[in-house]
């Protein structure tokens, strides 16, 4: 019942539209129609692009860029960006990667590994812990940076993304054979991350569709963000601190406490996204993750998470991430030329942001 009475009332405030307000429909949902246009045409030139398969790989690959959305997503909230976000997350690949070999591959980065014969839960949890534990080191510090000398966080982040490919080249070229492509996982971690749900319960699904295990572990840490933006004080202070930082600070808010917790949740999300990247593509080396940021920054910004600061949710973040890999991955099966999808990838960004912006300025 509420359903239909919301339906018509949102169809009567349709008809009731002047020139006016639908111009400025257009133009606040502009980015939507470009997108949906692009992958419209997209399906005109490659029909087959509406399958099960391509479902299905959407899915998987949106898995991962959602949880590295909700990490930036938290921190665009704050009026911030993050621009060390791909080298944190290469860090983590590498981390992970490299803690996660198999006992019997020749080459591995660590030849004598201290996990080895341990329970496949521990060899699991423990390069997942790592990763989330050193990303969260240097996004603290970023976090830290801003709150207390105030800094702009693209100045900061900037330099922490420099930093963290010194680190971590120093760390990937440690081994005696030094610089070598990580591969070699094991079952067990390939198998976690790679898995899949054919079944739930009696019910088997057909047309060879399945849910990937990367599908089930974005849609937990979509739940726990959820809870934890709009059911817990951490996030009534983000978006408080995010909307006005002086109001907040009046009002009891410990700013300095909130920024540092943001950060510090988006590199433990960074963390968690590279030990699934890193299984999901099957190796890393010291160039993985590289313009990562990119595509978590656009899907916020497309999603509705304002660089105004105070404005964002999950459900946004979410939709930003589909439409983006929705678009990229209909590029590609098209096969657009990379320059091309760079091209278009770049002029989206930019046009999010400038509706964002002039949103921004008419409420001013």
């Amino acid at each position: 019942m509420n359903f239909t009475r919301n339906f018509s009332a949102r169809i009567n405030r349709f008809k009731k539209m002047n020139r006016t307000d639908w111009l400025n429909f257009l133009v606040n949902n502009a980015i939507y129609i470009v997108m949906a246009l692009l992958i419209g045409i997209v399906i005109l030139r490659e029909p087959t692009f509406l399958s099960v398969r391509t479902l299905i790989n959407v899915l998987s690959q949106s898995s991962v860029k959602l949880i590295l959305a909700f990490g930036v997503g938290g921190i665009i909230i704050l009026q911030g960006t993050d621009l060390s976000l791909g080298r944190s997350v290469g860090f983590a690949m590498v981390i992970s990667a490299s803690l996660s070999q198999a006992d019997t591959y020749a080459s591995r980065f660590y030849p004598e590994l201290w996990l080895t014969g341990m329970p496949t839960f521990i060899k699991l949890l423990i390069p997942l812990l790592i990763a989330m534990a050193v990303c969260a080191i240097f996004s603290m510090i970023n976090g830290y940076i801003v709150a207390i000398f105030k800094v702009h966080p693209f100045i900061v982040t900037l330099g922490m993304s420099v930093l963290l490919y010194g680190v971590l080249t120093l760390y990937y070229n440690s081994p005696e054979q030094g610089g070598q492509p990580i591969g070699g996982l094991s079952t067990e971690y390939s198998n976690f991350i790679l898995g899949r749900i054919d079944s739930i319960g009696p019910l088997k699904f057909t047309g060879g569709f399945y849910i990937p295990y990367l599908v089930v572990y974005a849609a937990i840490v979509s739940i726990i963000v959820w809870v934890l933006w709009n059911k817990t004080v951490f996030g009534k202070n983000m978006f408080a601190v995010g909307g006005n930082p002086e109001a907040a600070a009046v009002s009891g808010v410990n700013v300095v406490g909130t920024f540092v917790l943001v950060y510090m949740m988006a590199g433990i999300l960074y963390g968690l996204g590279g030990f699934l990247e890193a299984g999901r593509i099957g190796s890393a080396n010291n160039s993985s993750g590289f313009n990562y940021e990119l595509d978590a920054i656009a899907a916020c910004v497309v999603g509705g998470i304002s660089f105004s600061g105070g404005v964002g949710k999950v459900s946004g973040a979410l939709a930003g991430v589909l439409l983006f890999t929705v678009m990229s991955y209909g590029m590609i099966f098209a096969n657009i030329s990379f320059e091309y999808q760079n091209i278009i990838k770049g002029f989206i960004i930019v046009f999010a942001v400038a509706l964002d912006t002039r949103k921004y300025l008419k409420k001013t």
